[in-house]
C-alpha cells in the first residue's frame, strides 16, 4: 500500500487568487471600485479578495466570468488550489510535531515487508503510516487502534506491543477488503468448515485459495498475514460489518497442527460468540469461557470425540508409531501432523516424538 496523494508534489509557494485578479484588472485598466460596481460586490469585499483576506466564492466566480470574460471554473480552481495549499502547509506543521509518534509503530518492519513506502523525511513517514492505518492523525490512531485493545482477549503471558499488534490487525483489514464475501450465513459457513477439514492434507498452494473461496461464500474473509516482531499473536477474529466476519492467521507456530487448530478455533468464535467481541489469540494459555468453547469446537471438529477415544486406546495399548498415526489420520480424513499435535497436547505422546509428520510452513517473499 502507498499514499500516492499524500506524497504528491507540494509546491513551495502558490500565488494568492487575489494577485491573479489584480493582474487581470491592471491589464484591463480597471479599478477595484469599477469591478465592485460591475459585479455588485462591495468595494471592501473586492479589496479583501485581492489581499487574500477573503475567498473567491462560487457566486463571485460566476460574476467575474460575466464581467471579465474569464470562466468561473478558472477562478474556482484557483481558489481551490490555494486553499488546498494552505491546508497542506498547516498539516505539514502539525505532522512535524507528531514525528515522536512513529516510535510507537514498527515503521522499519512495515517498510521491510512492503506495507508502506520508504520515506527519507520524518514528516513523510508520518503521512505514510497514517495513510496505512487509514486515520487522519495520531490522535485518531489512538482512538481507533489503542482504545479497543483493552477488550482484546489474549493471554497476559504473551503481551504484544500495541503498535505492532495494531499494524498486524490493520493489514488484515486491508487484505479482507479485497475479498468479496456473500452476506454471512451460518449454515453456509458451517458447510464450508466441513469441506475445509478435508483441506488439511493439501499444500498451501491448494488449500489457501480453496479455503478463502469456501469461507467467502459463507460471509467470512480468511486472510494470512505474517507476524510482526513483538506482535506475538497467531490468530484473530472480529466482525468488519454486521454481514462480514474476518479470520486472520499469522503462522506464528509455523506447523500445520497449529495452523488448522487456530483456524477452526477462530471459526468457533464466529459461530458461538457475539459480533461485538474481538478475539486475539496469543497461545494456548488464553483463558475464559469463550476461549474454552472455541478450543472444544476446534478439537471436536478436527478429531471427533468417538475418534479421539479410539486414539486414546491406541496410545494406551501401544506406543504410537508413524505408521499407526498415518493410518489413523487417513481413516478420519485429516493430516497426520494434526493427530501428532493432539497426541502431544493430551500428553499421550512426548513433545519430541513424531514431529516429522508435522508439515512446516513459512512465508515466501
Amino acid at each position: 500500500m502507498s499514499s500516492r496523494v499524500a506524497n504528491a508534489y507540494l509546491p513551495d509557494q502558490v500565488s494568492l487568487p487575489g494577485e491573479t485578479l489584480q493582474e487581470v484588472l491592471d491589464d484591463r485598466q480597471m479599478s477595484q471600485a469599477e469591478l465592485a460596481e460591475r459585479t455588485g460586490r462591495p468595494k471592501k469585499t473586492i479589496n479583501e479578495i485581492v489581499k487574500g483576506k477573503a475567498a473567491i466564492t462560487a457566486e463571485t466566480a460566476l460574476q467575474l466570468e460575466r464581467v471579465l470574460g474569464i470562466p468561473a471554473s478558472f477562478w474556482n480552481n484557483l481558489e481551490r488550489n490555494y486553499q488546498e495549499y494552505v491546508a497542506r502547509r498547516q498539516e505539514e506543521a502539525l505532522l512535524e510535531e507528531s514525528t515522536d509518534w512513529l516510535e510507537q509503530v514498527p515503521v522499519k518492519t512495515l517498510e521491510k515487508y512492503g506495507w508502506i513506502e520508504r520515506q527519507s523525511r520524518q514528516v513523510d513517514k508520518v503521512r505514510e503510516v497514517l495513510s496505512f492505518f487509514g486515520v487522519a492523525s495520531p490522535s485518531e490512531w489512538a482512538q481507533v487502534f489503542q482504545v479497543p485493545q483493552a477488550s482484546f482477549r489474549h493471554s497476559l503471558a504473551f503481551q504484544s506491543e500495541p503498535g505492532a499488534l495494531a499494524a498486524w490487525l490493520r493489514k488484515g483489514e486491508l487484505e479482507a477488503q479485497g475479498i468479496r464475501c456473500a452476506p454471512f450465513d451460518k449454515g453456509r459457513f458451517q458447510s464450508a468448515l466441513a469441506k475445509a477439514r478435508a483441506l488439511t492434507v493439501e499444500e498451501p498452494e491448494v488449500f489457501v485459495p480453496k479455503l478463502t473461496s469456501l469461507c467467502a461464500a459463507g460471509g467470512v474473509a480468511v486472510v494470512f498475514v505474517r507476524e510482526l516482531p513483538k506482535c506475538r499473536v497467531h490468530g484473530a477474529t472480529r466482525w468488519t460489518s454486521p454481514n462480514k466476519a474476518l479470520i486472520q492467521l499469522s503462522l506464528r507456530y509455523k506447523t500445520n497442527d497449529h495452523l488448522w487448530f487456530s483456524f477452526f478455533h477462530e471459526a468457533g468464535h464466529i459461530l458461538l460468540h457475539g459480533k461485538r467481541l474481538i478475539f486475539i489469540e496469543a497461545g494456548r494459555a488464553s483463558t475464559g469461557p469463550e476461549e474454552e468453547e472455541a478450543n472444544r469446537f476446534a478439537s471436536d471438529l478436527l478429531i471427533p470425540p468417538r475418534a479421539l477415544e479410539e486414539l486414546r486406546h491406541l496410545a494406551q495399548a501401544r506406543w504410537p508409531s508413524e505408521v499407526r498415526v498415518r493410518s489413523f489420520a487417513k481413516q478420519i480424513g485429516i493430516a497426520p501432523g494434526i493427530v501428532v499435535g493432539r497426541l502431544q497436547h493430551e500428553e499421550w505422546l512426548p513433545p519430541t516424538h513424531l514431529n516429522g509428520l508435522k508439515v512446516r510452513f513459512d512465508w515466501v517473499n
